[in-house]
């Protein structure tokens, strides 16, 4: 039977904003304009890991209307905080301090796909939060979360290259196949429409890299699905099947860390820990360990 997607889309920046958020000097609240330094000095600890939030500011820092952030304050100290859109992304809530912010999420009141980041974040939140929210239809407790500095050199192929609007549709269906093949359901299931649009995107935005054979068929997909002035994340990585075991993949990496550090000096990306083809294949490359995320998905 065909997994029923959270009503909430993983590709949507927020979702209904209902329910009060507790307020006070101490204890949890939304962060305004004024906190932006705070989250960034927090989120500074580990940029690569905090890239999500770090991206999310910019240069603009936190702006009404783009997402909801909580900020757990100790002592007039922003201690720990949490993106609170259709995926939540928490910085900071450990064992510690992982109760009052789910206690903030919870009476919210309202639906999320995934919880992503760091895996002293996360799993402390979801361990806080999982009586009290739906069933979740996987727990990925590890996934190393790897990085490439700008002084490991990379061989260039020139075999990757950046998608065009005219490529939309070749990627798409690539895309598709892609995340039904990771998560494990169509995201077409969840708004047809908007995942188009979200491809749509990342294609004008220069974040989808992809090669394409003689005959136009795509035969390699990457994203660069987060960028901020630090660091880009490679996601959706996706090789054709019928290409599969001929070893062209590290080739392929190589080009993209070679394109992405014309957006950021670092490139990185996580990977499920039972994957050891791909983490091979980035380890060749020259990704190293500096972390580990860790994903809950409804």
């Amino acid at each position: 039977m065909a997994r029923t997607p959270s009503r909430a889309t993983p590709w949507s920046p927020s979702a209904d904003q209902r329910g009060p958020v507790p307020a006070g000097d101490d204890g949890v609240r939304e962060l305004g304009a004024a906190d932006t330094a705070a989250l960034r000095e927090l989120i500074a600890a580990d940029r690569v890991a905090n890239i999500f939030l770090d991206a999310q500011l910019g240069s603009r820092g936190i702006v009404a209307g783009t997402g909801r952030i909580l900020g757990l304050f100790v002592a007039g100290r922003l201690t720990a905080a949490c993106w609170a859109g259709a995926n939540i992304v928490p910085v900071g809530t450990t064992e510690e301090v992982a109760a009052p912010v789910a206690e903030a999420l919870l009476a919210m009141r309202r639906r999320f796909s995934s919880i992503f980041g760091p895996a002293e974040s996360v799993l402390p939140l979801w361990e806080a939060i999982k009586g009290h929210s739906p069933h979740p239809f996987d727990v990925r407790p590890d996934q190393p979360l790897l990085a490439i500095g700008p002084d490991v050199p990379v061989d260039d192929p020139g075999l990757v290259r950046v998608a065009e609007q005219a490529d939309f549709d070749v990627v798409l269906p690539a895309s598709v196949d892609m995340f039904t093949e990771e998560v494990g359901y169509s995201p077409l299931q969840a708004g047809e429409q908007s995942y188009r649009e979200r491809v749509r995107g990342f294609i004008a935005a220069g974040q989808c890299l992809i090669h394409r054979d003689r005959h136009g068929d795509i035969v390699f997909k990457a994203d660069l699905g987060t960028i901020s002035a630090h660091a880009s994340q490679v996601q959706g990585v996706w090789v054709n099947p019928r290409h599969r075991g001929q070893g062209l993949a590290t080739g392929f990496m190589a080009d993209v860390v070679a394109l992405a550090r014309l957006r950021a000096p670092v490139v990185s990306l996580y990977v499920n820990d039972f994957n050891t083809r791909a983490r091979a294949v980035y380890e060749h490359v020259g990704f190293t360990p500096v972390g580990r995320f860790a994903t809950v998905l409804f």
